[in-house]
């Protein structure tokens, strides 16, 4: 057998903090979702080569409720875990953050990882990006960051533990301050894992940016105290600005059956050094070796593009098909819907059509009708067709290229009281809407496109063309930069329906192909 290779990012486009799992020769990867349903969006590999998306697991509003989250609030660095039988699955909903913290934390189990998914069970809100550790001895463990509000103190300043008792659904006793981090600082996405021992914590530290480790310590009891590894970071891509993958940290690790070692962690590919990432942050795996004394390395400390995959058999999945013709009567798990769960209250899909009744404006951060996709390609096409009839300014459909609620493009079918039906582009950019022209009569169904050749975003419709436009807009980068706010997502493009009339005319779309150009 020929290990194959790993070649990263193993998830491309916007997938951080990866919680990676091993249940028998299964491995899944569960990622942060933010304002976008379903939460938590899961991977399923039998070989850490090779990965499908599984879908969602917190897919309806009883599990989850992103009604009025800010932009990147929402799911946070949720860990999936496996024990008795059960996969458990904890996660932040974020109401809000900076200054004052709102963090929310909750567990749902199932048998399978597919669900259904219990009713959520509310443990304490004291911090965010928690996990759950299952000891040998049949006790289970809540490990979180601590925030803390007070000004002039860090806003994450420790790493928490609190007994979980399983049966009871419920926490035990007090939380306990295990570490307090390194100089690196903002210590947070605890993990704790046991090996030889040794109690082994995996924090992520430095934020996450340019300046973001993977930081581990270890205790031979559970409550500490717990011993930074002199050879600190495990990763880290802070001194390497040449590097393709940036940002390198927040990890989580996995052994295979054969005892070979790998770290999931998150990443950024910037377009220029240091420059802007508009794919958000990412999935990479590494190889771990460890020391004779113990301790886990990464090859140079430094993330790799490619790496060694494990002893296993190549276990490759079907090809997802480019163009969604919507037959089925569900969504695919490629798709995600913004701050509201798919439903026939507002969309239905089948018999060869996406129907979608308009929508709230995006500064309602609530309401609004928007299914979207992952950008996962620097070079890429995104196109369906349109069948939109508003007879109003404020009713609009078409498809966007969408970062948050303040960045964002709108190729749009729209109405105006002299030449009627046209399409054109409308952009936001920190909240400031421009209309872009030509706008172009149309009658029927259009068939509308974009192109992204890295920085640069083209709209079309037939032979018209607008642009070009700047792609980065749609970037961490950009709205931390310009609108002094936090930015943890990456670009979607997607299916945008507007009526702010509030009477919900639909729009019917067919054929949405999105086509990486390689």
């Amino acid at each position: 057998m020929t290990p194959g290779t790993i070649r990263n990012p193993v998830l491309p486009g916007f997938h951080p903090d990866p919680s990676i799992l091993r249940v028998g020769d299964d491995y899944y990867l569960a990622t942060s979702t933010f304002e976008w349903y379903p939460g938590v969006r899961i991977h399923h590999s039998r070989d850490l080569v090779h990965w499908r998306p599984v879908g969602g697991a917190l897919a309806d509003t009883r599990l989850l409720d992103l009604t009025g989250v800010p932009d990147s609030g929402g799911v946070w660095a949720p860990c999936l875990s496996y024990v008795g039988g059960l996969f458990h699955l904890v996660y932040t909903d974020v109401k809000s953050y900076g200054g004052f913290w709102d963090t929310p934390n909750s567990v749902v189990t199932a048998s399978s990882v597919e669900g259904p998914w219990s009713d959520p069970v509310p443990l304490h809100a004291q911090g965010f990006d928690p996990s759950l550790f299952h000891d040998v001895d049949g006790r289970s463990w809540l490990v979180s960051n601590r925030t803390d509000w007070r000004p002039g103190r860090p806003w994450a300043n420790g790493i928490i533990i609190q007994e979980y008792d399983r049966n009871a659904r419920q926490l035990v006793g007090e939380p306990v301050t295990v570490y307090t981090g390194t100089p690196a600082g903002m210590t947070e996405g605890p993990h704790l894992y046991r090996r030889d021992g040794w109690y082994y914590l995996v924090t992520a530290e430095g934020g996450t940016d340019w300046f973001h480790q993977v930081t581990v310590a270890r205790s031979r009891d559970i409550l500490g105290p717990y011993e930074t590894d002199p050879g600190t970071p495990l990763v880290t891509s802070v001194h390497r600005p040449d590097l393709a993958l940036q940002k390198a940290g927040h990890g989580s690790l996995v052994e295979t059956p054969a005892g070979e070692w790998y770290l999931a962690h998150l990443a950024g590919r910037p377009l220029t050094p240091r420059g802007r990432c508009v794919l958000g942050r990412e999935t990479a795996l590494q190889r771990v070796t460890w020391t004779d004394d113990g301790w886990p390395r990464v090859e140079g400390g430094v993330p790799h593009d490619v790496v060694s995959g494990p002893d296993l058999p190549a276990h490759p999945w079907p090809s997802a098909p480019e163009t969604d013709d919507f037959t089925a009567a569900s969504l695919g798990p490629d798709w995600s819907t913004l701050r509201r769960p798919f439903s026939a209250s507002w969309a239905s899909t089948g018999g060869g059509r996406l129907r979608v009744h308009g929508g709230r404006s995006p500064g309602a951060q609530s309401g609004e009708s928007m299914v979207a996709r992952r950008v996962q390609h620097h070079r890429a096409t995104f196109e369906a067709t349109v069948l939109f009839e508003p007879r109003h300014f404020q009713q609009m459909a078409g498809l966007t290229a969408y970062y948050n609620s303040r960045n964002w493009y709108f190729l749009r079918v729209g109405f105006d009281e002299r030449q009627g039906v046209v399409v054109d582009v409308l952009s936001s950019d920190r909240g400031r809407v421009t209309m872009h022209r030509p706008a172009v009569p149309v009658d029927g169904p259009v068939r509308l496109r974009f192109d992204l050749e890295e920085d640069v975003l083209r709209a079309s419709c037939g032979s018209t063309e607008w642009g070009p436009f700047d792609a980065t807009i749609l970037s961490d980068e950009y709205a931390r930069e310009h609108d002094s706010a936090w930015g943890f997502t990456g670009a979607f493009f997607g299916l945008w329906v507007q009526d702010l009339t509030g009477g919900g005319l639909p729009a019917d779309f067919t054929a949405a192909t999105y086509k990486p150009q390689l």
